[in-house]
């Protein structure tokens, strides 16, 4: 029964879409490694270590760059504060501008058992930017995000509910699962889906599919690459994107050595 799960997900997904058009706002995103490409894990940073993301996006129909600044910071081992900078330049008209700035509070309350996933829920607030191409009036929102090992598979599942901050527009819902499978100790192989209700419809209007890699480049520094493909019109077409994290304080690992007596 497992391995028909994902493709009724996906044709449930199709089913409910209905077409509508409303700008890809980027919201809060994870910061790499504690998520996929958007995401989150319910595993989070340690206390007082903190992440920085540097990344950008390539998207086609609509055609415009989106470049992205996250940050991460383990408040205890269980409680992380987040933000998200996105700024977008558009091909077309040369429109340049920032979207709303995100920030969001994850809180793992249950760890991994031997059969049931780790949680967390997340509470998200946007600031407006100000621009009314690519802004929402800020917004503010909560989500629930549950993880669970199999082997060399992490799988994930995320609900989100975002209120916009104007009464004009419609309330968002977010389903996104995804998974990476370590191929080895510094490769993952990463996979996502992504089903969206935006703010301009009263219906599910947006579905992707994501797939990559991650790369452990050195000890504090990871690099993903992946490719997204629109499964409805109101999606974009296709997307590429690249992300360069750096993990910090970094704790070099202890060689112990072993003396044999003659």
């Amino acid at each position: 029964m497992k391995k028909y799960f994902l493709p009724l997900i996906i044709l449930l997904l199709l089913f409910l879409h209905q077409n509508s058009y409303s700008f890809d706002v980027t919201g809060l995103q994870p910061t790499e490694p504690y998520g996929i490409f958007s995401t989150f894990s319910a595993e989070s940073l340690p206390k007082g270590k903190f992440a920085i993301s540097t990344g950008a996006e390539i998207l086609m129909e609509p055609d415009f760059y989106r470049f992205i600044l996250k940050g991460a910071y383990g408040i205890t081992d269980n409680i992380e504060f987040n933000m998200t900078v996105p700024y977008i330049h558009k091909w077309a008209d040369t429109v340049d501008g920032f979207e709303d700035n995100a920030f969001g509070i994850k809180h793992r309350f249950f760890d991994e058992g031997k059969y049931g996933p780790s949680v967390a829920y997340i509470v998200t607030v946007s600031l407006s930017s100000g621009r009314n191409e690519f802004s929402t009036d800020g917004r503010f929102g909560i989500g629930l995000i549950a993880s669970k090992r199999v082997g060399p598979v992490n799988g994930h599942m995320n609900l989100f509910y975002q209120r916009p901050g104007t009464g004009r527009q419609n309330d968002e819902f977010s389903f996104l699962a995804g998974l990476d499978f370590a191929a080895s100790h510094n490769f993952k192989f990463l996979a996502e889906l992504i089903a969206k209700k935006s703010h301009d419809s009263h219906h599910f209007d947006s579905t992707e599919a994501r797939i990559g890699y991650r790369i452990l480049t050195t000890d504090m520094i990871y690099t993903t690459l992946g490719l997204g493909f629109g499964l409805t019109s109101t999606s974009p077409e296709y997307r590429i994107m690249l992300s360069v994290s750096f993990l910090f304080p970094h704790e070099k690992k202890k060689i112990k050595k072993v003396y044999e007596e003659e």
